[in-house]
């Protein structure tokens, strides 16, 4: 179906060309689900992007052969080439909220498509998108149709977007991280999909992801990719279950087990967060931790959002986010929140942080009342013992300002540090002690990758010195070495300063490592809590059982000894 030989992608600058990929052979069967993993920036993307010519310019393929079928795609004219993409060629993206058109519905993005695609009226390519959103698992597709992006969870869309790329009946799909933000419920049923697609049409699929577990379920075989390189390629079995290559054993050992706890994760070329040079930040926020760890208990704690309003006349039903919620996270433990999109994992973190106003209930920070949203003060002490690492970090460090400035942000506002001088000083020696080099502090956030911009942000988090700390989805958008770094990194953390953790993720392989209790939420109620081993070994909730069940795993016989 697809043959790479010795492909190389350039991009050139004023610095000289820089070689993104080099010498990448690969080969997809027909009906064959081929994954294609690796770290942050080796390469997978440009892979695909090189397949369906939809390099970013100024890049270009430097060498090699693509082919699809008998087809040379390397010698196709624009026009051919935009032919066979979409005909012969489809790609499911990330992001389903960013690939479909927020102001066009479904119907009219997949009427679109189809006939740009094939010859067919109007009328038929809509009964043709309404087969297709059947086919994909939407309930009562004529209706649903009609929608907007916007209207739909983040699994219908991802379902949307699999609609539009199979609706021009292509032979290769490229699916590039088509899972990484959805809970494992729609995760499972994204992948049953690709399966059947890939079984019943002959489909096959180019399925690049940082999710080991998704390729051991899902892959017939595998490529592992590092800095632009082929590293090992083969069965899936063989590859995830007797890795030849030091780099996939590896990768293989940072692999979050569901079944067992973890003291540390091995990762290759691991960062060293205990650098003489952040002595100074350690001793600092050792100084701001004289007192006992403070735990976090919420009593009847609910919140309501106001639901569309479907009469001019009649008030509109509240939408119920968090429904009577109460849990108790001990001093200097993590506590691990799992649940479906949807569940209000974020929601009770931000009530907890007073960016959402609870509808009922209490929060004590210790002994200390939190009060409500908007009735909590900026100098109120909660905004200072309270911080957060949220998901994606480079959405919630400002781009427009230095890393030192970022950091000594907090410095100043907290009164902690009056001197500029010291400021910066402490700022950098912070970023010593999350692993980082100290003079990151004149670079901006666009000048790092994701895990490092994840470490600047747990760095401001401990600039503000405290006590208890919300991590939501901390590193779900992270390949499985630098989620591995981030985990251990924490780890140190809450272990040296005696950190309170709220831990939110849809990872349930990830809260395993990391949390000594764990509650399960769902549809805005507690479902379950417990100590972490005893939910995960004999959970009482059926939904915990199902969550559970569904969590792509390494099949034990494939299990590398470490």
């Amino acid at each position: 179906m697809l043959t790479i030989k010795d492909l190389a992608v350039k991009f050139p600058s004023r610095f000289g060309d820089f070689t993104a990929i080099e010498d990448v052979d690969m080969e997809i069967k027909p009906g064959e689900i081929h994954g294609l993993v690796g770290e942050s920036g080796a390469g997978k993307s440009t892979v695909g992007a090189a397949v369906i010519g939809l390099l970013q310019s100024p890049g270009y393929v430097a060498k090699g052969s693509l082919r699809l079928g008998e087809t040379d795609l390397r010698t196709l004219t624009p026009e051919q080439a935009h032919k066979v993409r979409g005909d012969r060629i489809s790609m499911i993206f990330q992001d389903p909220q960013t690939s479909l058109n927020p102001l066009m519905t479904i119907e009219d993005q997949l009427i679109e498509t189809i006939q740009a695609h094939s010859d067919v009226t109007e009328a038929a390519a809509r009964q043709r998108a309404v087969d297709l959103l059947e086919e994909i698992g939407i309930k009562d597709a004529a209706t649903r149709i009609k929608a907007y992006p916007h209207q739909f969870s983040g699994g219908m869309r991802q379902r949307v977007v699999i609609a539009l790329a199979i609706s021009t009946d292509p032979e290769l799909i490229i699916a590039d991280e088509p899972t990484t933000a959805l809970d494992v419920a729609v995760q499972s049923q994204v992948l049953s999909l690709i399966q059947r697609l890939a079984k019943e049409r002959q489909i096959s699929f180019m399925l690049i992801t940082h999710d080991i577990g998704v390729i051991a379920q899902v892959a017939d075989r595998v490529t592992v990719m590092r800095k632009g390189r082929v590293m090992e390629t083969g069965d899936t079995a063989q590859v995830l279950g007797a890795p030849e290559h030091p780099y996939t054993q590896a990768l293989m050992d940072a692999v979050p087990p569901l079944d067992r706890k973890l003291e540390r994760f091995r990762v290759p070329e691991a960062n060293d967060a205990s650098s003489s040079l952040g002595e100074l930040a350690e001793n600092w926020l050792l100084e701001g931790q004289q007192q006992a760890p403070t735990g976090l208990s919420l009593r009847n704690l609910s919140v309501q959002f106001s639901g569309p309003r479907t009469s001019l006349f009649r008030k509109p039903a509240p939408y119920v986010a968090l429904d009577d919620v109460t849990l108790d996270i001990k001093p200097g433990s993590i506590m691990g929140l799992v649940g479906e999109s949807g569940s209000g994992k974020s929601t009770l973190a931000k009530a907890i942080t007073g960016l959402v106003t609870p509808s009922s209930g209490t929060m004590m920070l210790g002994d200390t009342a939190l009060p409500f949203g908007k009735s909590r003060s900026r100098l109120h002490p909660s905004r200072q013992l309270v911080q957060m690492v949220f998901q994606d970090p480079y959405s919630s460090l400002n781009s427009r300002h230095r890393i030192g400035d970022i950091l000594a942000e907090p410095l100043w506002f907290y009164g902690f540090v009056k001197d500029a001088d010291e400021r910066e000083k402490l700022a950098a020696s912070m970023l010593s002690l999350v692993g980082m080099q100290p003079d990151a502090i004149t670079k901006y956030p666009h000048q790092f990758s994701g895990g490092q911009r994840q470490r600047i942000a747990v760095a401001r988090a401990l600039l503000a010195r405290p006590r208890f700390l919300i991590c939501d989805e901390p590193t779900s958008a992270l390949d499985v070495s630098i989620q591995a770094e981030i985990l251990n990194l924490l780890k140190d953390l809450q272990n040296k300063f005696g950190l309170t953790i709220l831990f939110i993720s849809h990872n349930l392989a990830v809260v395993r490592q990391m949390a000594d209790d764990t509650a399960v939420l769902r549809n805005g109620k507690i479902e379950e809590v417990g100590e972490t081993h005893s939910v995960y070994t004999a959970p009482q909730a059926a939904y915990t059982k199902s969550l559970l069940s569904l969590t792509p795993v390494m099949p034990t016989s494939w299990a590398v000894e470490t």
